[in-house]
C-alpha cells in the first residue's frame, strides 16, 4: 500500500482493468429480441381480433303446457335424448274427456234443431212434428246439462279442497262455484222449456219468413257446434305433451301428481341439430369485423384442437341492452363502462363426433381475422 500511495503521488495513473463485452452484448440482443416480439405482436394485434368472452350455443325448445291440469306421468328422465315426436308429459285427461262428451251431446242436438227447421218449411202440419222434435231437442239439452252440473260439482268438491291448502287461489275456486250455480239455473231453464214445449205441441208456426230465419240460426249453431267438438278434442291432445324437436332434455322439476298451469314453461330441450359460438367482443374491437371474416376457435374443452369458424352475424344491440334490469344512464351516477357485443359465430366443417360431445355454455376463445 505505501508504495501504491508513493507511486501516485509522484502523478503515476493506476491502470483500469476493461470491462467485458458480454453483457453489452446480451443487453442488445435482449433489447433486438424485445423489440422483435413486440412489433410481431403490434402487427399480429392490427390484422386480428380475440376474446376469450365465448361460449358454445345452440337452439333451445322450451316445453310448455297449453292447458291447466295435474301430471298423471312424467315419460322422459334429465339429460335423456329425446326424437322429435317423443311422448314427455301425460295428464290427467278425465276433465277433459268429459268436455269431448259434452261438446258431442250438444252437436247433436244442434243438428236435431236443423232438422227440425228444415221440416218447418215443408208445410204448415209438419209444425207438430217441429214441436216434438223441440221436446227431444230438450231431452238431449237436459242431457248434456246433467253432464255438465256433474263435471262442475266434480270440480267444485275437488277446488274446495284445493283451497284449503291454498293450491289454488281464492278466484279460480269462485270461478268454479260460479260455473257450478251457472250450470244448475241451465238445468232449471231447460227443464222449464221442455214443459213449455209439451205444452204448445200442436201449435203451428208457418210464416216462411219466421221459418227460414230459424233455418240459418240452426245452422249457424250447428257450425258453432262442430266448432266446440273439435276445441275439445284439441284440448284433449294436449294432455299429452311431445318433443316438438328431437334433442337433449334438461334438468326435469316437475313430478306425477303435481299441478300445472297453463301456459307455465316445465323444462326445456336444447336441439341437437346446430351449435355455434356467441362471442362478446368489446364495442372498441368491432370496428374492422364485418360478416364472413374467418374466426379461429379454441375450446376449453380441447385444448389441443382449433377449429375454424365464419362471423356470421352481430347482435342488434349490447349485452347489458337485453338485461333484465339494463342500465339507467340518465342517473347522476354515470360510469363509462365498455361495453360488450355479441357476435355470432358458425363453425365450419365442424366434425358431428365432437358436435355431438358440445354442450351449450362451454367456454370458447375466438381469434378473428381482419384480412380476410
Amino acid at each position: 500500500m505505501a508504495q501504491d500511495n508513493i507511486k501516485f503521488e509522484q502523478g503515476e495513473v493506476p491502470v483500469k482493468k476493461k470491462k467485458s463485452p458480454v453483457f453489452y452484448i446480451v443487453l442488445t440482443v435482449a433489447v433486438l429480441a424485445a423489440a422483435f416480439f413486440g412489433f410481431r405482436q403490434y402487427q399480429y394485434g392490427q390484422a386480428h381480433e380475440e376474446t376469450d368472452d365465448a361460449q358454445i350455443a345452440a337452439d333451445v325448445s322450451p316445453v310448455i303446457s297449453k292447458i291447466s291440469g295435474y301430471i298423471s306421468e312424467v315419460k322422459v328422465k334429465d339429460n335423456q335424448f329425446v326424437k322429435k315426436g317423443d311422448t314427455l308429459i301425460i295428464l290427467d285427461n278425465r276433465d277433459q274427456t268429459m268436455a269431448v262428451s259434452q261438446a258431442e251431446a250438444a252437436l247433436g242436438t244442434a243438428q236435431s234443431n236443423v232438422a227440425s227447421a228444415k221440416a218447418g218449411s215443408t208445410a204448415a202440419a209438419s209444425g207438430i212434428n217441429n214441436s216434438r222434435a223441440a221436446v227431444q231437442t230438450a231431452n238431449a239439452q237436459i242431457e248434456a246439462a246433467k253432464v255438465n252440473v256433474w263435471r262442475t260439482e266434480q270440480d267444485m268438491k275437488r277446488y274446495t279442497e284445493l283451497v284449503k291448502d291454498h293450491t289454488i287461489t281464492q278466484q279460480q275456486y269462485e270461478q268454479a262455484s260460479a260455473a257450478y250455480q251457472t250450470a244448475q239455473k241451465q238445468l232449471q231453464v231447460l227443464v222449464d222449456q221442455k214443459n213449455q214445449a209439451s205444452v204448445q205441441t200442436g201449435v203451428v208456426t208457418s210464416q216462411s219468413n219466421a221459418t227460414y230465419q230459424n233455418i240459418g240460426i240452426a245452422n249457424s249453431t250447428l257450425k258453432q257446434r262442430q266448432v266446440e267438438v273439435e276445441t275439445a278434442k284439441l284440448n284433449l291432445s294436449y294432455t299429452v305433451i311431445t318433443a316438438k324437436e328431437s334433442g337433449y332434455v334438461s334438468k326435469i322439476p316437475v313430478q306425477a301428481g303435481q299441478f300445472i298451469q297453463a301456459g307455465s314453461q316445465l323444462f326445456s330441450v336444447v336441439l341437437s341439430n346446430q351449435k355455434w359460438v356467441v362471442a362478446n367482443f368489446k364495442e372498441t374491437q368491432v370496428e374492422k369485423m364485418v360478416e364472413g371474416q374467418k374466426v379461429e376457435i379454441e375450446i376449453d374443452a380441447y385444448p389441443d384442437q382449433k377449429f375454424q369458424g365464419t362471423i356470421s352475424s352481430f347482435s342488434p344491440a349490447t349485452g347489458s341492452a337485453f338485461a333484465l334490469l339494463p342500465p339507467d344512464n340518465a342517473s347522476g351516477n354515470f360510469v363509462k363502462v365498455v361495453q360488450r357485443l355479441p357476435v355470432k359465430i358458425t363453425f365450419d366443417n365442424l366434425n358431428e363426433d365432437i358436435m355431438k360431445k358440445l354442450r351449450v355454455g362451454m367456454n370458447v376463445q375466438t381469434t378473428v381475422s381482419l384480412k380476410n
